[in-house]
């Protein structure tokens, strides 16, 4: 095991992915002999040359439309859009091309693709800077969508993301990318042991399985990404209360482990969701309606729902007051018990 931020985990991942497959490649602007803006390409055009790890000009269109094109010849390319509000010029590539190609053809050509977005706010920037645009891309079918929460699933959900056939959204949670965490490092892979290629050989945890980090028996809290840390501090002052809560890293938005989430709720008998995103058509509104169907008879009251206002991002100044904290979350736990 070694100690590492989640930035310099996914760039270990990305390493060990190219060191593996000589077809995977990376673009995106300013990733190369920068490094990316975040630094998680950083040192690899060095090692790889310009040929695999390209610079490209700043149009998110022509950096996805060269990855389709890329797909289609064989290649496993790495987009990195640069910040999570400047995915929208490539909106139209992703969803009319990537998501449909390999279904179109009949599955005869795989769509290989891995588009990393850091996604979220908690870093003080503006609009285009910290949004959570992850419920358009999982509402669009032939999409894989999966976002790590720590260091170690950063590192092994990037390769399993590269070896995948098909088109994965890759959301990066930029306001954990310098928390450190313990990554195992060993090679799960070995050969690929099914047609998806997205799950490790040697028991590691499949790309769309969901992770129960936390037990609890009187209230689950579903959350993902950079919400992870936030549920765990919340369940540890409900804890100081007498109140257990289970929480449930999704890891994957599409598809949502719903087995490993109702189970859950079938214990507790109750569930709040949390997410950064606004809650208005959310991926809460999602969960909340399929547990509802799933579990109506072991809910003790109905779902709760925590996330952003309806608003566009607010200045950094407030963004604390617009994103999820603790005190909402509990608030809502508080009423899931009261109801």
């Amino acid at each position: 095991m070694t100690t590492m931020a989640l930035a310099k985990a996914l760039n270990a991942g990305l390493r060990r992915a190219m060191e593996r497959d000589a077809k995977v490649v990376l673009l995106g602007e300013d990733i190369g002999k920068l490094g990316g803006v975040f630094r998680v390409t950083e040192g690899l055009q060095a090692d790889f040359g310009e040929r695999r790890v390209i610079d490209t000009p700043l149009a998110e269109s022509g950096i996805v439309g060269t990855a389709v094109g890329l797909a289609m010849r064989g290649y496993r390319p790495v987009c990195e859009i640069q910040f999570d509000g400047f995915v929208y010029p490539a909106f139209d590539q992703i969803v009319s091309q990537v998501a449909k190609l390999r279904y179109r053809n009949g599955g005869r050509v795989a769509m290989p693709i891995t588009i990393r977005i850091p996604y979220g706010g908690g870093i003080g920037a503006v609009e285009h800077h910290s949004e959570s645009p992850e419920a358009y891309f999982a509402h669009t079918a032939g999409l894989r969508v999966v976002t790590p929460s720590n260091a170690d699933d950063g590192h092994r959900m990037i390769q399993q993301a590269v070896a995948c056939d098909d088109p994965v959204i890759f959301f990066e949670p930029k306001r954990r990318y310098w928390e450190k965490g313990e990554v195992d490092e060993v090679d799960e892979f070995g050969e690929i042991d099914d047609g998806s290629r997205d799950h490790p050989s040697r028991g590691g945890t499949p790309l769309h399985q969901a992770r129960i980090v936390t037990a609890g028996s009187d209230v689950t809290i579903a959350t993902y990404g950079s919400m992870v840390p936030v549920a765990l501090e919340a369940a540890l002052v409900a804890a100081d209360e007498g109140t257990s809560v289970e929480v449930i890293d999704l890891r994957s938005l599409s598809p949502i482990d719903f087995a490993t989430l109702e189970g859950s709720v079938r214990r507790t008998g109750r569930l709040v969701v949390v997410h950064e995103a606004p809650v208005f058509c959310g991926l809460g509104a999602e969960i909340a309606a399929r547990v509802s169907e799933h579990c109506f008879y072991s809910l003790e009251s109905p779902v709760r729902r925590v996330g952003a206002f309806a608003t566009p991002y607010p200045p950094s100044r407030l963004e604390e007051h617009y994103l999820p904290d603790v005190d909402r979350i509990l608030h809502e736990v508080d009423q899931s018990l009261q109801a």
